[in-house]
């Protein structure tokens, strides 16, 4: 039997969104000062998507708060150590490393704040758990950012202790946390992983793809540029060919024929450009143009992913649904990977 909500835990939920939004507004604040201090190009670029991710997420704290249908303030103890953290950030008592470092915690917290609220909708009224779903997504990318943040971390700590770089670079340590969060790695004996949902899924492909692009433009080695290229051509592949599978076919019905459509003919408008692509040696600045101008496209088709279609995924499927969504989207991408030793962007991959 579902519980009653009654007026006081209604009050304390919204206290506890109270405190998710001041804190993601600390967040945003932090961030935005990090890429003014940042001197790596490589970890500003890392800085600057979780930026703009953050200000998304506010945007979807708004909503599910007005969904929820109640605002409080943040706790008292939470504006004094809100108070306190911007103090420390605008001092310079601490180091870059020692201000990431605190960044993660609160990244930590806003993690344990948002995962707690879901939990206790599950326990309450249908009606609340639809105005809490956008959280899901939330969490989602605040445990991926965790995970990047310990990556720049331990870059940041490694240089600071001895003047040179990590042996294994961001990517590869953040790839293998992603992995991590998404089940491709196992957890610890005798602990239950929350299921991977369909919008984690998809939200994971496109954090990688983000990164990839990034190290690729920031690099002036032709192997390395190369290697991340290969890289984004093999995942781009997979994720496209399962996207058309398995998500649009069963999306279609709640997000809408034209709507649907229009992500298929972006799919399409690639393939020929990126042809052109693979014709243009990595070597030439003419590839990285060519190449920023064609993700100007595949960034827009990613926002209207996770703005609109994967909005209607949470106002429209239930969590089992969302889990099993992702099982066989990753079952398609791994097939898909087996099948194919040399990938190219095309139609029906």
């Amino acid at each position: 039997m579902v519980a009653v909500l009654d007026d006081t835990k209604k009050n304390s939920m919204a206290v506890k969104l109270g405190d998710m939004k001041l804190l993601q507004q600390l967040l945003l604040d932090n961030e935005e000062r990090f890429l003014l201090e940042c001197t790596d190009g490589e970890i500003a670029g890392i800085i600057r998507r979780m930026l703009d991710d953050d200000r998304k997420n506010l945007a979807l704290l708004n909503t599910v708060v007005d969904q929820f249908g109640l605002e409080k303030n943040a706790e008292p103890t939470v504006l004094q150590m809100v108070e306190k953290v911007r103090q420390l950030m605008a001092s310079e008592e601490l180091s870059f490393f020692d201000k990431v470092f605190q960044h993660e915690l609160l990244k930590h917290q806003q993690v344990m704040n948002g995962i707690t609220i879901y939990k206790a909708a599950q326990k309450v009224g249908a009606d609340i758990m639809v105005a809490i779903r956008p959280l899901s997504a939330i969490n989602s990318e605040n445990r991926t950012h965790q995970e990047q943040l310990k990556g720049i971390l331990e870059i940041l700590g490694v240089r600071e202790l001895t003047g040179q770089d990590a042996d294994q670079g961001i990517w590869s340590r953040v790839q293998d946390a992603i992995a991590a969060i998404t089940g491709a790695v196992g957890g610890a004996p005798g602990h239950e992983r929350e299921k991977a949902t369909i919008q984690d899924a998809i939200r994971q492909d496109h954090n990688q793809l983000n990164m990839l692009f990034t190290d690729l433009m920031q690099s002036s080695d032709s192997q390395k540029i190369q290697e991340c290229f290969a890289k984004i051509n093999q995942l781009l592949t997979v994720h496209i060919a399962a996207e058309e599978e398995v998500v649009y076919p069963r999306v279609r019905g709640f997000y809408g024929e034209e709507n649907t459509q229009q992500l298929y003919d972006q799919h399409a408008l690639w393939i020929p450009w990126w042809e052109e692509l693979r014709l243009i040696s990595p070597s030439t600045p003419e590839f990285k143009n060519r190449l920023r101008e064609i993700w100007d496209h595949v960034t827009n088709h990613i926002r209207q992913e996770e703005n609109t279609m994967l909005v209607a995924i949470d106002n429209n499927m239930s969590s089992k649904e969302t889990e099993q969504l992702a099982a066989r989207f990753d079952s398609v991408k791994n097939q898909l990977e087996k099948r194919n030793t040399g990938y190219g962007l095309r139609q029906n991959a």
